[in-house]
């Protein structure tokens, strides 16, 4: 047995019912990780010092094998749908026998971590991995116990990680070979057939969205954050493609965390304690905290390297578009530590509306925040992926539907009782298109969505005079600083105004659309913030 830092390994081993493995590797070093990941062929070195593997079949989560074991905990609290499957209890138990069985006579590696930054709502993790690479991983992703928290460790969320270990789907009660099962009365989250280290991440966080607003009535988040010189905090939602990690990213505004937070009464504090960014075309000049990050230490996820060598093509897709990177937060030089600060005083929902009908910047109410928190609304753009010739709305509710298990009108409700009692300006920023849509127009500059931004944290945009958008009913500022005004309803950048009028409407329809599934438990203040659609148009 190879023991670093716990007092009694073997019997937690034994709690563990993995006293028949072959040797246990606990709390090991990125260093020995790294090491145990090239002697045993399952990755290299790129020339930046960053460990590079391939994660099999899987590149990325699979939805539809992701379950929630239904019981008297569960089954009136959870949001049973598509997403959020139930689980029989009795299943659970026979694939976690069978992944212990699976484990006998093999090496494991053991990693004590927890979540959430702010010490009230500290959760213990212990994950028991079947690979050194996804040990590492859980070192970057979660936060790392010093050398004398260690030694009492005492895990309160158990996860099992065997990739190698396929189920039966007609005995064990999955849709298919892989597995990731979330069980919250036992506390422990099984995942299986899938290399994908984003499941580990992903199911610490459907828990903590559940434990956190159940239970300690704090709102959880997907979202970036950053704080500012005087201590006010900026929160950051948006779905992939919309530029959250780009505009969170502020060499003038620390890095609270980069994807995953809570909301308590007391302030904001990140989930994680680390990084797993998409490196798809990453750029130093794009993208240069993420790609100066790219160390010893970091994980690189399904890239190729350029022939004959050891440096990342980031513009190759061969294996999967969704190449990743997993670092340690302190890899960002601008990140706080510990990362947590005070409550927020602006939030932003990022959008990418590739139909140039959204305005660049919006002020939304109480009401208008819950709806369009609800909707997640983005779209994606033609050609991005195989079969999509136009535009095509999307949707997400909270900026994260995947990982919510409860209704999205309960962290909608949460976000707005905060938003009043905190007096916090939620804004809408189009990252998208202007004077047209995608394939007419063009896509919002940069430069012109930054100097929005700074213009909503320095307070310039409250003292601005606004105009009410029809359909959508959004307050547009009439002047921003650094960005000229036409620019800011995007009605008057369309040459054709009665085409921008049909799009507009059609956009407002699919909103409708989309919301209609969430309007049952809905209250009065999020419907009547609905967009209006006009029969004249």
């Amino acid at each position: 047995m190879r023991e670093t830092g716990l007092k009694n390994p073997k019997v937690a081993l034994l709690d563990l019912g993995l006293e028949g493995v072959s040797a246990a590797y606990w709390n090991q070093t990125p260093e020995a990780l790294m090491e145990q990941t090239v002697c045993r062929n399952m990755g290299v070195l790129s020339d930046t010092g960053a460990l590079v593997v391939q994660t099999g079949k899987f590149t990325g989560r699979s939805p539809k094998d992701r379950f929630i074991v239904k019981d008297s905990y569960t089954a009136d609290a959870v949001d049973w749908n598509s997403i959020n499957k139930p689980f029989e209890a009795e299943h659970f138990a026979t694939l976690r026998k069978k992944i212990l069985d699976y484990f006998q006579s093999k090496d494991v590696f053991i990693r004590d971590a927890y979540a959430c930054a702010d010490p009230q709502y500290r959760m213990n993790i212990r994950l028991v991995s079947e690979y050194p690479w996804s040990n590492l991983f859980a070192y970057n992703m979660f936060l790392r116990p010093d050398a004398s928290e260690i030694e009492t460790f005492a895990a309160e969320w158990t996860i099992l990680c065997a990739p190698g270990m396929e189920a039966d789907p007609k005995v064990d009660g999955t849709r298919a070979a892989n597995f990731a099962v979330i069980n919250f009365s036992e506390k422990e989250i099984l995942i299986g057939g899938t290399g994908y280290t984003g499941e580990i991440k992903k199911g610490i966080f459907s828990v903590l969205n559940f434990v956190l607003p159940f239970e300690k009535d704090v709102l959880s988040m997907h979202c970036s954050a950053n704080v500012g010189e005087d201590g006010d905090v900026a929160i950051f939602f948006g779905l992939s493609g919309t530029g959250k990690t780009t505009l969170s990213a502020d060499p003038h505004r620390p890095l609270i965390g980069d994807d995953e937070h809570g909301w308590s009464k007391t302030g904001i504090f990140n989930f994680e304690g680390g990084c797993y960014a998409k490196t798809i075309d990453l750029t130093a000049e794009k993208e240069p905290e993420i790609f100066a990050a790219i160390k010893h230490g970091a994980i690189l996820e399904n890239i190729r390297f350029f022939e004959g060598t050891r440096t990342p093509d980031y513009e190759n897709a061969e294996i999967t578009q969704n190449t990743r990177v997993s670092y340690p937060i302190h890899h960002i030089e601008n990140a706080i530590q510990p990362s947590h600060a005070g409550l927020p005083k602006n939030i932003f929902f990022l959008t990418c509306d590739a139909f140039g009908v959204l305005p660049p910047i919006s002020k939304l109410t109480p009401g208008q925040a819950m709806y369009h928190f609800i909707s997640g609304y983005t779209a994606k753009v033609a050609g991005t992926e195989e079969g999509v010739t136009e535009p095509e709305a999307t949707f997400s509710a909270c900026f994260g539907a995947p990982f919510m298990p409860l209704h999205p009108t309960k962290y909608a409700d949460m976000l707005g009782r905060k938003m009043q009692e905190h007096d916090v300006n939620i804004w809408l920023v189009n990252t998208g298109w202007t004077g047209g849509a995608f394939g007419d127009g063009s896509r919002m500059k940069l430069k012109y969505t930054r100097a929005m931004i700074h213009a909503a944290l320095d307070g310039e945009l409250e003292k601005a005079d606004f105009d009410s958008m029809e359909i959508f009913g959004l307050q547009i500022p009439t002047a921003c600083p650094e960005v000229p005004d036409h620019l800011l309803n995007p009605r008057n950048t369309w040459k054709d105004k009665e085409a921008y009028d049909s799009k507009a409407k059609s956009l407002a329809i699919a909103f409708e659309k989309n919301f209609a599934k969430f309007a049952d438990q809905a209250t009065a203040e999020m419907l009547e913030a609905a967009p209006v659609v006009p029969q004249n148009i």
